[in-house]
């Protein structure tokens, strides 16, 4: 697909990754809308990129809709979603005084990380494969954002190791169920990246964390994972894969 002239969403789009990626299709000619559940954060992402900022709450069936909806009045039906909205948590299953884990942690993270990207995934399909096909019979795409967490998550990682893997487990099914309809679905598991989350741990952390990287020994720049998500679109017989971007990185158990 020539992401050119294509209307694409992008959620968890105002900051980090997503933000990266909303400009990298802005650069190659898309018509990005910019949804992210901090509104103030998406108004400023798609006032720079010229784009349209919806706030959105991927775990609610009419947030997403609605932001579906606006973007489509705006730019026309999007053929590309870029899904990277997610929540990370660290808590081990029994703590120090010897009480489980509140039960409501788990549930929230898997709540946005898993079910909040099929939800956007079950709308957008639904509207794209409505769309005339293009080249190939191709209607759209979507890429998924899991994370090394699904294969070698550390202590305390269970909720988003188990969110991040659902992501990954669904990938190649979901390419399945919809080749009938001329949608692809890929996902990126990426490693340790330089977010403005990574940057509000101390630089020694930081330093440490990107030695543990076995080339390039450094945090992966968010326009590389930015530029991967816009080439699997572009590449067509890019389909139901998950693709580690990690520098060789196997995490450690803690």
């Amino acid at each position: 697909m020539h992401i050119q002239g294509q209307a694409a969403l992008v959620t968890g789009g105002g900051s980090g990754l997503g933000e990266a990626t909303a400009r990298e299709l802005a650069r190659l000619g898309a018509k990005v809308a910019v949804l992210d559940v901090n509104l103030e954060n998406a108004q400023r992402v798609a006032a720079e990129i010229g784009g349209l900022a919806c706030q959105c709450d991927v775990t609610s069936g009419d947030s997403v809709q609605a932001a579906i909806d606006a973007a489509a009045a705006a730019h026309g039906p999007a053929r590309i979603l870029m899904q990277i909205a997610g929540i990370g948590a660290a808590r081990r299953v029994i703590g120090k005084d010897g009480s489980p884990a509140p039960l409501e942690d788990f549930i929230k993270v898997v709540n946005v990380n898993l079910v909040g990207t099929y939800n956007v995934a079950r709308l957008f399909s639904a509207a794209c494969a409505r769309l005339a096909p293009m080249e190939d019979g191709e209607r759209g795409a979507m890429v998924f954002t899991a994370s090394v967490a699904a294969f070698d998550g550390q202590v305390g990682q269970q909720a988003y190791s188990a969110s991040k893997g659902g992501v990954v487990g669904m990938t190649l099914p979901m390419a399945r169920d919809l080749a009938l309809h001329g949608i692809r679905v890929c996902t990126i598991a990426p490693g340790l990246f330089a977010t403005p989350l990574m940057k509000t741990l101390p630089e020694p952390v930081q330093a440490s964390l990107a030695a543990s990287i076995p080339f390039p020994s450094r945090l992966g720049k968010p326009s590389e994972f930015a530029e991967l998500a816009c080439h699997i679109v572009s590449n067509g017989h890019l389909n139901g894969e998950v693709i580690r971007l990690d520098g060789a990185l196997r995490m450690a158990p803690r």
